[in-house]
């Protein structure tokens, strides 16, 4: 099989006996093994531990065992913040450059219950909010359209491993962004789901009271097929939600009711963020493609972008010098310079700022909610345009506090929002859109996202790499 097929594709293949688990999970190491020098994604190839999965899936697709899910025999990556037992988990960092857990995620006890076959560890910031550093152990992930581009963060080697094919689903974190800001930069498709759909037990954390993961993948279909695995309840996680299931497949193959109301966000990428005129471009081609697909597309006004970033980062940056400030205080050169520049200011937070940051977030996502008596969905911009090169983020380090973020209100709200591929620019980089839902509307939000895919035509083009 030479093409990539998508997870979707893959697990009608595997189900229809016509590829084995083991030749797909071969497939996917022979790219590894071609590509990754290049790009960085892994920071740690579990190749053994992946064929023998791959095995024990072949013996239930065959039935020999438990009846397979759509995710039996499907090659994956794991961000290297989900705890895996008896396989080292780094957070990108120094600090626990030789951290072995003695127990799985939640999220990755569930992939591995519905017989996902894990390939490995994939690159983030460090702690999923440090880079793109060149001061840590391993080297930042590169973005497999352009090597010199920025891959997005935090979640950037589950992004180009999926781009890249080396994977055909990843798991990724969502704090402020760091599913879509990867997803839109590399041209796939990430949700961050609504706040306590998907269990955080084990996943090393960033912010205790943002903090989100979610699945990435090809396709916005892929992602809801990883959705429907992941969410349920976890009584060992405070901030998990009892919520129905979401039945994120069915709804993607049930398709979009006619007449869907779209709130098009446009002041916060027009007004209140410069973007390029490529972003521009995509966001106009998206609202055509709406309307063809039978929606009924109109402005909203949410308020200022500034609004929700402000709040959004000061509760990060509090939260995160509170987990991290011992080896901050005590051991900060190992931490990177990127992590330092982005965490150190937390330190200096009064409890006013971070309570005040706190009652205006009720404030904020009262606000962007109640729009949903209006709307069933608000579309805007999730990045400002196309992937920077490496070397622009890397010397525009210390804007992490002041710069507008699109992916924000989503954060602030608890509701659902991703990232789609709808567009290319004329030098072939991918653009993303976003959706953002009502909280516990993931399904409807991946049904029109996969309808928005499929009428954009991307899904179809991959970046050519060179071996």
């Amino acid at each position: 099989m030479s093409a990539i097929p998508t997870l979707a594709a893959a697990a009608r293949l595997l189900r229809a006996r016509k590829i084995s688990s083991v030749e797909l999970t071969r497939q996917c190491l022979r790219r590894i093994q071609a590509h990754d020098p290049a790009l960085n994604a892994f920071l740690l190839l579990t190749e053994k531990e992946a064929l023998a999965a791959a095995r024990a899936a072949d013996k239930v697709l065959a039935g020999n065992g438990a009846r397979p899910t759509p995710l039996t025999g499907i090659p994956i990556g794991l961000k290297d913040i989900f705890e895996t037992a008896g396989i080292r988990t780094t957070a990108h960092s120094k600090v626990l450059e030789h951290h072995v857990p003695k127990h799985d995620a939640e999220t990755v006890r569930r992939l591995k219950q519905a017989g996902a076959v894990s390939l490995g560890k994939l690159a983030t910031h460090e702690f999923a909010i440090g880079g793109p550093a060149f001061d840590l152990p391993w080297p930042p992930a590169r973005n497999p359209w352009d090597r010199q581009r920025f891959t997005g963060g935090s979640s950037s080697g589950s992004a180009a491993a999926i781009a890249s094919g080396m994977v055909l689903g990843a798991m990724g974190s969502d704090t402020g962004g760091s599913i879509r800001g990867p997803a839109a930069y590399c041209g796939v498709a990430g949700i961050k789901p609504t706040a306590g759909l998907v269990s955080r037990r084990g996943v090393v954390p960033l912010s205790q009271s943002l903090d989100t993961a979610g699945p990435m993948a090809w396709t916005a279909e892929d992602c809801a097929l990883l959705l429907d695995v992941l969410a349920g309840h976890d009584p060992e996680d405070p901030a998990s939600v009892p919520a129905p299931p979401p039945h994120a497949a069915r709804a993607v193959k049930e398709g979009v009711p006619k007449g869907l109301r779209i709130g098009y966000a446009r002041r916060w990428h027009e007004q209140d963020i410069n973007v390029t005129r490529d972003q521009h471009a995509a966001m106009a081609e998206a609202v055509s493609l709406l309307a063809s697909l039978g929606c009924r597309v109109r402005d909203v006004d949410p308020g200022p972008l500034i609004d929700y970033t402000a709040v959004n980062r000061v509760v990060i940056v509090a939260e995160a010098y509170t987990i991290h400030e011992h080896t901050l205080t005590h051991r900060p050169d190992d931490h990177s310079r990127a992590f330092r520049l982005r965490v150190l200011g937390g330190g200096a937070m009064r409890a006013a700022d971070y309570l005040a940051a706190q009652r205006q977030r009720f404030v904020l996502a009262n606000r962007l909610n109640a729009l949903f008596a209006e709307v069933d969905v608000i579309l805007t911009a999730p990045v400002p345009g196309a992937a920077r090169t490496l070397e622009e983020e890397k010397t525009d380090l210390a804007r992490f506090l002041d710069r507008p973020g699109l992916a924000s209100p989503a954060n602030v709200s608890g509701g659902p929002a991703l990232s789609v591929c709808t567009h290319f620019t004329e030098s072939g980089l991918p653009l993303g859109v976003q959706l953002i839902g009502a909280p516990f509307q993931d399904a409807r939000l991946l049904a029109l996202a996969s309808a928005l895919e499929n009428a954009a035509g991307t899904r179809d083009r991959r970046p050519a790499l060179a071996a």
